[in-house]
């Protein structure tokens, strides 16, 4: 495997239905639109990195059903290397159930196989220290973790999607992780408690950069971005685009960052080149549909 950019953890079957508002409460609700196609975290930084001109591969695991053989061959249909990508059999893949309003708001029930194997063993760890960065997610630390060390070990960035997740998950990467970013829902479980302002922010996104995180940064959606580096504190504003499709926009956000960091960009260009990607994905429905290519974020950031 000879690649740019390394994505591991988990990967979902995204069944998507379009709705005029989100469903509340019990009925019978129409869809005007419905779409199935891959996501999850990682995954869908994978294909994000590749529909930017990255090369990229994904490890992960999953059950050995219709929903895993579909996302293993979506997922090399975008370019991305599959090699590392198990399927389990007698388990279940992971499937959400994927509401969008008009206003491009969402609603996600997702299915998870809590008895899939953990188990990383397999993994060729030592093949992410030839990689320019390497990009995991909170869903499976087992994979993660081997694949950081090696990175680590060679001098080659981590990036890390701060999702909900136990203390322990955080515990066993942020000291592994050069570039947290968190959702703000991510921030909060990191934290343990809520975050109401600013200034609740910087304090845990200090006590990220605290566990030996380079950058620890949160992305707020139309709020922007904010950051803590070595040179102190950095707000970047979103770009305004008509939202269509906000699902997984967090994750190709992660993709494009991993990308520009494996590039030699700098956290400022990174977090610029990020936010258009994430901006631009928005506007189109379909979490992996919207990806831009490169020529149209160089276009949309040169005009913006």
């Amino acid at each position: 495997m000879q690649c740019d950019i390394l994505c591991v953890g988990i990967s979902t079957l995204d069944r998507v239905w379009l709705v005029d508002s989100l469903p509340t409460g019990g009925g019978k609700f129409r869809a005007h639109d419905y779409l199935e196609l891959g996501g999850g975290m990682a995954a869908n930084a994978a294909v994000a990195a590749a529909r930017l001109g990255g090369r990229v591969a994904y490890w992960g695991r999953n059950g050995d059903d219709s929903a895993g053989r579909t996302m293993r061959d979506e997922l090399a249909g975008w370019g991305v290397d599959v090699a590392q990508f198990r399927l389990y059999a007698g388990h279940r893949s992971s499937v959400s159930a994927i509401f969008v309003g008009r206003d491009g708001e969402r609603t996600i029930v997702n299915y998870r196989d809590e008895s899939m194997p953990t188990d990383a063993a397999w993994l060729p760890a030592e093949r992410a220290a030839g990689c320019h960065a390497v990009h995991g997610d909170v869903r499976w630390p087992e994979g993660v973790a081997p694949a950081y060390r090696a990175a680590r070990a060679a001098g080659v960035p981590t990036v890390l999607d701060g999702e909900i997740a136990a203390p322990e998950v955080f515990a066993t990467l942020l000291p592994l992780t050069d570039h947290a970013i968190f959702s703000e829902p991510g921030l909060a479980s990191f934290a343990g408690r809520p975050i109401a302002s600013d200034a609740d922010r910087l304090a845990a996104l200090a006590a990220v950069r605290a566990q030996g995180c380079r950058v620890a940064a949160v992305t707020r959606g139309t709020q922007g971005v904010l950051w803590l580096d070595e040179h102190g504190e950095h707000h970047l504003p979103a770009y305004t685009v008509a939202v269509v499709d906000t699902t997984g926009a967090g994750d190709v956000f992660h993709g494009a960052y991993a990308l520009a960091i494996g590039e030699g960009q700098s956290v400022e260009a990174a977090m610029r080149f990020s936010s258009a990607v994430a901006a631009m994905k928005c506007a189109v429905k379909g979490g992996r549909a919207g990806i831009p290519t490169r020529v149209e974020v160089d276009g949309f950031l040169a005009n913006g």
